[in-house]
């Protein structure tokens, strides 16, 4: 009976792959989930293991768990069965990094969150380490070091587009967004237009042209997928060099956001050989700062960083604000959009069930799923959650 019970345990923790950042889409949003038909009064810590620090997400890919974290002057690599959660690989480096004073209180990261893809792990340390992994064994594959990290350390995390590994390397104002060739490290193209902001980046069909949306360090672009040519630019800064959101396609429309800068939207069109990028709306009533929002239908739902953190809803056709929730709810939260629900992880460990509506915040439950903060993004299973705090990675059942 004991060994029946582990095995649908592991079987019940399988879920759809989350294989980088916000996603199979990069969106924060799961396609193919399911939601419980009951909520519990509260979740069931099925296990937890000490991981070490950083902001960085876990993802699900091929049945395993990945984590990228620090201990000790390291950064290190897991490979995670998620059933019993036990530690299946681990992988360290040396990864020393002084870090600014300004940025203390966020910790010596790493900030990026790796990108499992074709039985490949692809991690970007905080000082600006570039390393691919077989996923399966850990075993190192090729490193690029450029010892260079924007101000705050590095925090985009990379992406893959066909056959290329998508990643903005380099320093404040000394930058390259760069694709290199996934199997080997190659470069196959790069932009030094603009050194790399914080935020991450997606890829969209603009126009009828495929292109890399970003923001860099002073503007919002997009460059050709295929080049690396600059195809449009968007000036875009905020205070203290701080672009961190991650862009969001909405129909023909980009959705954006910045610190103190409220959120935009601009329509990117192509008229003989000329780009342009047009501003659509803007609205000042609300503004993300670390929060990079979801689409759920013609609702976007995010989190402000006015009234010390408040949870909004907009119309992302006109940019009205439909409703506020209610202020002070905290520095940030991770958001995700799966099986018919939010779930909003803000970085005081509360865990937030609500439904996506139009009409005002309705939270379903609350959870508290950890004792130290959680910037990082939950990773939904079948069953639960995985939750990274500040050392940890636990997974909290349903």
């Amino acid at each position: 009976m004991r060994l029946t019970v582990l095995a649908l345990t592991a079987c019940l923790c399988v879920a759809a792959d989350w294989p980088q950042w916000r996603g199979p889409n990069r969106d924060g949003v799961l396609p193919a989930a399911s939601a419980p038909k009951a909520w519990p009064d509260q979740l069931e810590r099925r296990w937890s293991i000490e991981i070490g620090e950083g902001h960085s997400s876990p993802l699900l890919g091929g049945g395993r768990i990945y984590a990228f974290a620090r201990l000790r002057g390291e950064e290190i690599v897991y490979g995670v069965d998620p059933g019993p959660g036990k530690v299946v690989w681990r992988q360290a480096y040396a990864a020393p990094y002084s870090m600014n004073p300004a940025a203390t209180r966020h910790g010596e990261g790493p900030k990026s969150t790796p990108v499992f893809h074709a039985g490949r792990l692809y991690t970007f340390g905080i000082s600006g380490i570039l390393s691919a992994w077989d996923a399966a064994s850990g075993r190192l594959l090729w490193r690029k070091d450029f010892s260079k990290s924007p101000l705050y350390g590095t925090a985009m995390s990379p992406m893959i587009d066909e056959s290329r590994l998508i990643a903005h390397v380099g320093g404040h104002d000394d930058g390259a967004l760069t694709a290199f060739d996934a199997a080997t490290g190659e470069v196959r193209w790069s932009w030094k237009g603009d050194g790399p902001a914080y935020s991450s980046p997606i890829v969209a069909t603009l126009a009828g042209v495929r292109q890399i949306v970003t923001h860099s360090q002073q503007n919002l672009v997009g460059v050709s997928a295929q080049t690396g040519e600059l195809l449009w630019k968007s000036p875009f800064t905020t205070a203290y060099v701080q672009n961190i959101v991650t862009p969001l396609v909405y129909a023909d429309t980009i959705i954006y956001s910045g610190l103190g800068n409220g959120t935009a939207a601009v329509r990117v069109a192509k008229q003989g050989n000329q780009w342009s990028a047009e501003r659509v709306w803007h609205t000042a009533e609300v503004s993300m700062y670390m929060n990079s929002p979801v689409l759920a239908g013609d609702l976007l739902f995010g989190f402000s960083h006015r009234n010390r953190g408040q949870y909004f809803c907009l119309d992302p056709r006109s940019g009205k604000t439909l409703w506020l929730g209610e202020p002070r709810s905290g520095d940030n939260a991770a958001m995700v959009l799966a099986g018919g629900h939010l779930f909003l992880l803000n970085n005081e460990a509360a865990l937030v069930i609500a439904r996506p509506s139009a009409k005002a915040f309705e939270v379903m439950h609350k959870y508290t799923v950890a004792s130290s903060p959680t910037w990082a993004h939950p990773l939904l299973l079948d069953n639960g959650v995985v939750i990274k705090d500040l050392k940890s990675l636990a997974l909290w059942t349903w």
